[in-house]
């Protein structure tokens, strides 16, 4: 994409001498025979298509600048809406809620580490707006395994006293089932009951998940984007935690805005997507980072190296006799044949599983499913 001329077909580069001097140029093709050769000290003015096919524009049409004046225009009408409803909320009472002495403690004991000093921020930050009588509007930002899942957990226990429900989302069905588990252990003994809904869960627990949270009996609700459907009705819905918000489409946005008019939301996600990241340093929306990683945490080395059978090898095997797992990341799909046949020759020890975008939804949350319980 040209910031003036539009989408084009890039095709390589090109040089050209003019004045005994030789120069690069990145040829692009156009609608029809049109082509423009761009220096490359230009670069700055090309940006990667999202997709791989496209309508290519013409140069010297006024069809591009027709296309940009309109998406100025839904820009500006979607931070419009944003304004309206980060204001909305603003002025909306929402329910006030403390800690009860009696259990919090008790709650708080159950987490099996030290809190870093940004963790013990950000959970102060969630108990001070839950206690503020505002709605929350929370972006819990930090990376993976920084501890923000502790952090929802309190505020869930915080929501969940207050005889209130709460309805944490996610993605996946693998992350679901991981806070489910997690929730459950540290809820476990106490008076709070918490269900999962995702595709993993028989049609008749699915059934007995909605009844209960229509009527109310069940507390905490761990769940995919099957939370959002018009058939799941609350009881008396108190907070709304949004994980990895990013990975969520249009549709449930949507829906998500009018799920959270007026109760607490809390976001989590070590990415956070460019608008809701500018919602948060602009002040529409609460942030806490988590950027202290906890004690004993080795930190993640990134290595570039050539394709190298060696050196794959003994990085697999490392972390297989670690009692770790690994993911080998393939660009195209066609390409993953080849590489679970490079990976059984070379390390035949291993199990490998193969997912990917083109899989059926079911087929690949059974895979994932299996590789979260180590059978590969």
């Amino acid at each position: 994409v040209h910031v003036e001329h539009g989408i084009g077909k890039y095709e390589g580069l090109e040089k050209i001498k003019t004045l005994d001097v030789e120069r690069e140029y990145l040829k692009i093709q156009y609608s029809g025979s049109d082509k423009l050769l761009l220096p490359v000290e230009n670069i700055e003015l090309l940006s990667r298509f999202g997709q791989d096919d496209a309508e290519l524009d013409k140069l010297g049409s006024s069809a591009w600048q027709n296309k940009k004046a309109r998406l100025k225009k839904k820009i500006f009408e979607m931070a419009d809406s944003l304004i309206k409803l980060a204001a909305d909320r603003a002025t909306k009472r929402g329910l006030t809620v403390q800690p009860p002495e009696f259990l919090w403690n008790t709650f708080c004991s159950r987490f099996p580490y030290v809190e870093t000093d940004d963790q013990a921020s950000a959970i102060a930050d969630v108990l001070s707006d839950l206690s503020s009588g505002n709605p929350m509007d929370r972006l819990i930002c930090g990376d993976v395994g920084f501890g923000k899942t502790e952090v929802a957990l309190r505020a869930s226990f915080v929501v969940a006293s207050a005889s209130k429900q709460v309805a944490i989302i996610t993605p996946t069905t693998l992350l679901s089932r991981q806070h489910h588990n997690n929730f459950q252990k540290r809820f476990r003994d106490l008076p709070f009951k918490v269900r999962q809904l995702s595709r993993f869960v028989s049609r008749q627990d699915a059934v007995e998940v909605k009844e209960g949270l229509n009527n109310g009996t069940i507390d905490i609700v761990i769940g995919t984007h099957a939370l959002l459907s018009e058939k799941v009705n609350f009881s008396q819905l108190g907070l709304v935690i949004i994980d990895e918000e990013q990975h969520f489409g249009v549709v449930h946005k949507e829906r998500l805005k009018r799920l959270k008019s007026n109760v607490h939301v809390l976001t989590l996600t070590a990415t956070p997507i460019p608008r809701t990241l500018q919602l948060a340093l602009s002040g529409a929306r609460d942030l806490s980072i988590i950027s202290t990683p906890p004690m004993d945490r080795h930190v993640i080395r990134t290595f570039v190296s050539e394709f190298d059978d060696l050196t794959i090898k003994d990085a697999l095997m490392r972390e297989h006799f670690r009692g770790g797992q690994s993911f080998f990341i393939v660009p195209r799909v066609s390409d993953i044949d080849s590489i679970k046949f490079f990976l059984s020759e070379n390390v035949p020890d291993l199990k490998v599983g193969v997912a990917h975008g083109q899989m059926s939804s079911n087929t690949l949350d059974q895979t994932m499913s299996d590789f979260y319980d180590h059978q590969y």
